[in-house]
């Protein structure tokens, strides 16, 4: 499929995988990319350029931890020369006012920090070393530049019981809008997922504090990301592979998803070997499952194939092995086990985290 292809609106810039805290969560691959097949800072102003031509809008600028790349100004800048709204993806260890200042300066137009816990001991447990601290100073700067403040907590069996004060602290921090992602379990949550799988009621109980603080609060917006696991009904596809969003990994790797790095099968383009538009729009990668054609069992002939697009391609990949397959989270997958068994005896047992470190897979 190369045709009617709507053109992206957001780029997900992965500038290093490089960071200083170990989440057991950690969206990014079990096998790290190596800083020094990092894109340069050439090669990321010609990505941003060649998205905004593409259509692209909207980066953020992510890793690991974006801030240890001394050149980061310099993407900053290269993203703001080419007309594209930037927000700093960030843990908030280094975010100093002088440098949050030169990132302004650069063009910089939100920031998003990351969250563990409510609470110093939780907190610097999930992230695997002291950072609490940090973070709390790292919003204090936030609001005082004045630049939009997104908080991002990612939920899991640990923390959920204190979403409450979560919320309460990302209002006292000055948060404009905290975003409660529940854990997808990919590369490392999928290593830890006996460790971060919460309960059915815990969940429960964390939709009931989020719809009450929705009626009595306008500000912090929450965002409530939910899990599948547990619902029988697996969530779109980023509206569908290959339709919104490009994501370029440190070593200009490009995916439709950030999670598409587990499918061993997939040979993504690199933007060293070819321009944005036609990894886009040709690249055997990003055209693999568009549109239906693609479906194999109970998605063929779902009258849900439009709407959830037959789940998540990794995940069915990750579980299953096979990323045609139905995503094991639908009630009426054949592998539908693979989801149902864990989430029914979760909290049974709580094993010791595989932190986020090379070598640690």
């Amino acid at each position: 499929m190369t045709t009617a292809i709507p053109a992206p609106w957001a780029l997900l810039a992965e500038v290093t995988h490089a960071c200083p805290l170990h989440c057991p969560y950690c969206s990014n691959p079990l096998q790290l990319v190596r800083t020094s097949t990092e894109l340069s800072t050439t090669e990321w102003a010609r990505v941003f350029g060649e998205a905004a031509d593409l259509g692209i809008v909207q980066a953020h600028i992510s890793g690991g931890e974006p801030l240890l790349r001394r050149d980061l100004p310099a993407i900053v800048t290269a993203a703001h020369q080419a007309g594209i709204y930037t927000q700093l993806v960030t843990s908030g260890l280094g975010l100093t006012p002088q440098r949050l200042d030169e990132l302004a300066g650069a063009g910089l137009n939100s920031v998003q920090l990351s969250l563990q816990d409510a609470r110093r001991p939780g907190s610097d447990l999930i992230a695997g070393r002291e950072s609490y601290a940090a973070k709390e100073e790292a919003a204090k700067v936030i609001t005082a530049a004045g630049l939009p403040f997104g908080l991002n907590v990612v939920l899991h069996r640990h923390n959920l019981d204190n979403l409450q004060e979560i919320i309460e602290v990302g209002a006292r921090w000055g948060a404009d809008r905290i975003e409660l992602a529940n854990t997808q379990f990919y590369g490392w949550a999928l290593r830890n997922r006996t460790a971060l799988l919460p309960t059915r009621t815990q969940l429960d109980h964390a939709k009931t504090i989020v719809t009450a603080w929705r009626e009595h609060h306008t500000t912090p917006e929450l965002v409530w990301v939910m899990p599948d696991y547990h619902e029988g009904v697996p969530k779109p596809c980023m509206g569908g592979w290959g339709t919104r969003s490009i994501t370029v990994g440190p070593d200009g790797t490009a995916l439709p998803c950030p999670a598409a790095y587990a499918i061993t099968d997939l040979a993504p383009p690199n933007i060293r070997d070819h321009p944005l538009s036609w990894i886009w729009t040709h690249s055997p990668a990003f055209n693999a499952y568009r549109g239906t054609a693609w479906m194999t069992g109970p998605c063929r002939d779902c009258p849900r194939r439009d709407i959830d697009h037959g789940g998540c391609r990794c995940q069915a990949h990750a579980l299953t092995g096979d990323a045609t397959r139905t995503d094991p989270a639908c009630s009426l997958s054949p592998d539908h086990h693979l989801v149902h068994q864990p989430a029914t005896t979760a909290g049974h047992t709580t094993p010791a985290f595989v932190y986020r470190r090379p070598g640690a897979s």
